[in-house]
């Protein structure tokens, strides 16, 4: 099967399967949804919303961040790994934003990244979901997926990212986002897929295919 045939059915497939696919980081507006992004690096979904279910009460705007301060911050997120780095900076952020963006999250790769600890990948994140933005961030399950279909064949998640930006239409690439890493997270798991009831398994090259 062609390359464009694997592409056109794992589109079919994943949009029936995760028709309004968003992200599963709970906010309750863009300034939280940046915070929850910066905070997930290095920890998942789940654990950030657990954290922030209790945090985000509290914090709903930069000025609320800069009231608490760093100790009080520290003290809401520190189960998360990273949280006395995550904490200065999510600190450091509410300062940027009250300062130099009437304390909104701006909206160009350069804005963002020039914040601190935001870097390629919280802003891809951050603009394809509050902007539709032409984006497809490549996370473990992203990767896995597309090498298991045999949309590509590469060794890391950032070699994936940079060669999906070029296989895939960029009016796909911000559909894609969410709804690919669904299919991964918990369809196309990394331990025994769900093989026997994928609607992608003939299109599918995984030699591994788990049928039990």
């Amino acid at each position: 099967m062609k390359r464009q045939e694997r592409i056109d059915a794992l589109k079919a497939a994943v949009f029936e399967m995760y028709p309004d696919a968003k992200t599963e980081l709970e906010h309750g507006n863009e300034f939280q949804l940046l915070i929850a992004i910066l905070m997930s690096a290095q920890a998942t979904d789940k654990q950030v919303n657990i954290i922030n279910r209790n945090f985000f009460e509290f914090f709903k705007t930069p000025e609320d961040g800069i009231k608490l301060w760093v100790e009080e911050i520290t003290e809401f997120i520190n189960s998360v790994s990273f949280f006395n780095n995550k904490a200065k900076n999510i600190y450091k952020t509410c300062h940027i934003l009250v300062d130099k963006h009437n304390s909104l999250p701006p909206k160009t790769i350069a804005e963002l990244t020039a914040l601190p600890w935001v870097g390629i990948k919280t802003a891809k994140v951050f603009l394809s979901v509050t902007e539709n933005a032409p984006f497809l961030w490549v996370d473990t399950h992203v990767h896995r997926v597309l090498n298991r279909i045999g949309i590509v064949k590469t060794k890391s998640p950032l070699e994936t990212d940079k060669k999906a930006e070029k296989i895939f239409n960029a009016e796909d690439l911000a559909p894609l986002h969410n709804t690919l890493i669904l299919f991964g997270r918990y369809h196309c798991i990394a331990r025994k897929p769900k093989c026997w009831n994928c609607p992608l398994i003939d299109a599918c090259s995984y030699k591994d295919k788990v049928f039990d």
